[in-house]
């Protein structure tokens, strides 16, 4: 799940912490009234959504601090970014690891006709059956346990009750929160697979795999962070597509969002330097046409603003002495993609760049 740009080198809030005390998560949101001549951008349209999930405390390992009254409470700097301890790495592959689960649970159930509601309910009770609370829920009163973005819908869509159908492309956002950290991560699915996404659809699916795949190989200790950006929006430019410059990765651990955060286009400034034990998301987001965001009346589901189609996808990343980890990488049983199969830049699994990464990758991809 991607934060909202703020300034360059400065974070915005995130969540995190245990509630003790909670019996109970009681979400209540504010809906304010639709307004019926609000003109939508491309085809999709929002749906009937089935009543917020909650969550039994005493089902889960911990709950965020702002699973009660949405309202995250502990933040980690606007600047400094953290490097994690062995034992907070150790915490974090467990929760990187759930995950990947529970994004190759929701993925397998993308076909034309399944709700994204019920994916929302996969994902809710696959997250509540490994401990873990799903981030998503009630972080600043949003209503459901994932993302699903279809189409047109850069981000933050919110799972309802529309059918998918043939020739959808879908992002499914997943955030878990499992002992006091989160792992975030996103994927594309294509409804009907791959012969039912026309050929500007599979590119810009390639092109947004390749330049997420490219910018992720430069990750090793003391680069400066303002290569991600300038890295996919080269390559996508070339490709005749464009970057979202309205959202951005972000750093992550107890906290959901701090420090760095990650932009997806160039930065004509030097930022920090990676350093080893430093972990956070890069997940572009790339459009058909214009990238600026089309808010609509919910303040979350944000589209393109001329209805072309937008892709994306999201690793939580640990920088290590050798290069980059993705700690939320594919898992002995995830499936293999046509863009992971067709990729200019790696073909196969991608894991990471260190020694150990590239190795397991080696081993899943000949499986």
């Amino acid at each position: 799940m991607n934060k909202k740009k703020t300034k360059p080198r400065k974070s915005g809030g995130g969540g995190g912490g245990f509630a003790k005390k909670a019996t109970a998560i009681n979400i209540k949101t504010k809906k304010k009234a639709a307004n019926p001549d609000f003109t939508y951008a491309g085809s999709i349209r929002p749906f009937p959504q089935s009543p917020t999930r909650i969550v039994d405390p005493a089902a889960v390992l911990s709950i965020p601090d702002y699973a009660i009254d949405g309202v995250p409470k502990k933040r980690g700097s606007a600047y400094e970014i953290e490097i994690k301890t062995p034992e907070e790495i150790e915490k974090m592959r467990k929760s990187g690891r759930c995950a990947r689960e529970v994004l190759d649970i929701a993925g397998r159930l993308v076909k034309a006709g399944v709700t994204t509601d019920e994916i929302d309910a996969a994902v809710h009770a696959a997250c509540v059956e490994r401990g873990a609370y799903p981030s998503p829920l009630n972080y600043r009163n949003f209503p459901k346990s994932c993302c699903t973005s279809v189409n047109e819908v850069i981000c933050h869509g919110i799972p309802d009750e529309r059918p998918l159908e043939d020739g959808d492309i879908v992002n499914i956002d997943i955030t878990v929160y499992l002992d006091g950290y989160h792992g975030d991560c996103s994927e594309m699915f294509c409804v009907g697979g791959k012969d039912a996404i026309d050929e500007k659809g599979i590119k810009l699916l390639q092109t947004t795999y390749d330049c997420w795949v490219k910018s992720m190989e430069l990750v090793k200790p003391g680069v400066n962070y303002n290569v991600i950006g300038k890295t996919i929006e080269d390559y996508i430019k070339a490709e005749g597509f464009s970057t979202v410059r309205s959202f951005c990765g972000h750093g992550i651990g107890s906290v959901f969002h701090t420090a760095p955060n990650i932009f997806h286009y160039t930065v004509n400034q030097d930022l920090q330097e990676m350093q080893v034990g430093h972990v956070y998301t890069i997940e572009p987001m790339i459009c058909e046409g214009f990238a600026d965001p089309y808010m609509w009346q919910d303040d979350w589901t944000a589209t393109t603003a001329d209805g072309g189609r937008s892709a994306q996808f999201e690793h939580t990343l640990l920088v290590t002495e050798d290069g980059v980890e993705a700690l939320t990488g594919k898992i002995e049983t995830s499936p293999l993609q046509f863009w992971e199969e067709e990729s200019a830049i790696r073909k196969g699994i991608w894991l990471g760049t260190s020694e150990n990464a590239r190795a397991r990758a080696e081993e899943l991809s000949n499986r």
